[in-house]
């Protein structure tokens, strides 16, 4: 486990590089994500050339994570050792929830031995007793080692290693201050690996610095000091069956769920697809911003999460694929719209051209809508039975504003409709489901099973 005492201490540039850096090595490495975050398993995808994985406590439950983490190892191929960056300060989750969902209860979870990045660029010897204090607070939390950040000098690396060492922490490396090796931020943080197309190599320049700076042999000793995981890999066809789902008999083989790709939209789980293609339908990625119509034999959509305030423009000068979406959503393909998908099928976003299959408006704002919920099925939906229960997050700065009548919501979060901003009534319909809550289907089978069940019966588009 990769993890900080602080958000902003090079976390992402110190787990990205190290993934980098071992593959280069010659280890197959797995990379994960503790918490709900899309982007940075994006940078591990690059790393590791597998897909990157999350690893959520309140989205996965406690008994998932360890059959998550190995499936990720597992898949495509085994791997040699596992990398997770944490999310926030080690000890940083759910507010109120006494470190609910945070780094450290993932760690002690999984058992996993933590590397500590510490930023010491305004700070020298007092570094050690923020190591130390890291070190007592959870006696479940193992600090393995430290990787020393934003070091102003030899000497400087020097006298901070000196102290962390005396309280009984070795140093694994020191990294210098380097704003070449800066990640682009914007609005909901970093600029996504696919919207980068320098990002290949600087995950490249990433792993050599690291590689020069590290000591590359004790980070494989520390992860080979984790103990055994006694679980079984997750399963997605094992998960359907859990959650009661029966293969339908459908009109043809391996129907077809249109999946929203492209820089436009780059969030969602690899488990989806998995759990969907262990559901007999085939899924095709789709680029909403240059792709002329949906995939042939489209029989079920779904539009994950991403940007399309940013590429608006570009989205909008799509006009048939767009009018092809607002048709086959209006005549009935099943379609689960998450977040940017729900934006997406607006009749527009600040003023651009969408697709029209909603009576709505989006707009940004300044506020950052962020936080875990559980999410109540109100009445029977596309992927729900009434009063399912299912953990979810949000992570967004729009509003979505209805301009006519909409059918009820989608879901309850926290006891609350979760729709638009002035017509709560949400979009929870028998074909479509459109909310601005993320949910991991691996958390949730029971989702996936009843949209792939809907999907095998619908005749395509």
């Amino acid at each position: 486990m990769i993890s900080a005492p602080t958000s902003g201490a090079g976390k992402t540039t110190v787990a990205t590089g190290l993934m980098a850096a071992l593959r280069a090595a010659g280890y197959d490495v797995s990379g994960h994500k503790a918490g709900p975050d899309y982007i940075d398993p994006g940078y591990h995808s690059l790393a590791t050339g597998r897909p990157g994985r999350n690893l959520d406590v309140h989205l996965h439950g406690e008994n998932l994570l360890g059959p998550l983490l190995l499936h990720g190892a597992s898949h495509p191929r085994p791997a040699d050792l596992a990398v997770i960056e944490g999310m926030m300060g080690l000890y940083d989750g759910k507010l109120g929830g006494r470190g609910f969902a945070s780094t450290a209860h993932v760690a002690a979870l999984l058992d996993a031995p933590v590397v500590l990045v510490v930023d010491v660029s305004h700070v020298s010897r007092s570094a050690a007793a923020i190591v130390a204090g890291m070190a007592v607070f959870d006696q479940r939390i193992r600090i393995a080692g430290v990787i020393l950040n934003r070091v102003g000098s030899r000497r400087h690396a020097a006298e901070v290693a000196s102290a962390v060492e005396d309280v009984g922490v070795p140093v694994l490396g020191a990294l210098r201050h380097d704003s070449g090796l800066a990640v682009p931020s914007r609005h909901l943080g970093l600029v996504p690996a696919e919207e980068r197309a320098e990002a290949v190599a600087a995950v490249e320049l990433l792993a050599e610095r690291i590689a020069a700076q590290v000591d590359l042999t004790a980070v494989v000793e520390v992860a080979r000091s984790a103990p055994p995981l006694h679980a079984q890999a997750w399963s997605a066809q094992e998960a359907l069956r859990a959650a009661g789902f029966h293969p339908v008999s459908a009109q043809r083989d391996h129907p077809v769920v249109a999946v929203a790709g492209g820089q436009a939209f780059t969030f969602r789980y690899a488990e989806v697809e998995e759990l969907l293609r262990a559901a007999g339908c085939r899924p095709v990625v789709f680029d909403p911003m240059s792709d002329p119509a949906l995939p042939d034999g489209t029989a079920g959509i779904y539009l994950g999460g991403g940007f399309p305030e940013v590429y608006a423009a570009e989205l909008a000068g799509n006009t048939a694929l767009r009018t092809a979406l607002r048709d086959a959503v209006r005549s009935g393909v099943p379609t689960v719209a998450e977040c940017a998908g729900l934006l997406y099928l607006c009749r527009d976003v600040d003023g651009a051209p969408m697709v029209g299959a909603l009576d709505a408006v989006g707009r940004m704002t300044s506020r950052l809508a962020l936080g875990y919920y559980s999410a109540l099925a109100p009445a029977e939906t596309l992927v729900a039975a009434e009063g399912d229960r299912v953990p979810g997050h949000t992570f967004h700065r729009t509003t979505v504003t209805s301009t006519g009548e909409q059918a009820g919501p989608a879901w309850l979060l926290d006891g609350q409709p979760d729709g638009f901003s002035s017509d709560p009534a949400g979009i929870g319909r028998p074909t479509l489901h459109a909310s601005y809550l993320h949910t991991h289907w691996a958390g949730c089978p029971q989702a996936a099973a009843r949209f792939a069940a809907a999907v095998s019966t619908q005749r395509p588009c």
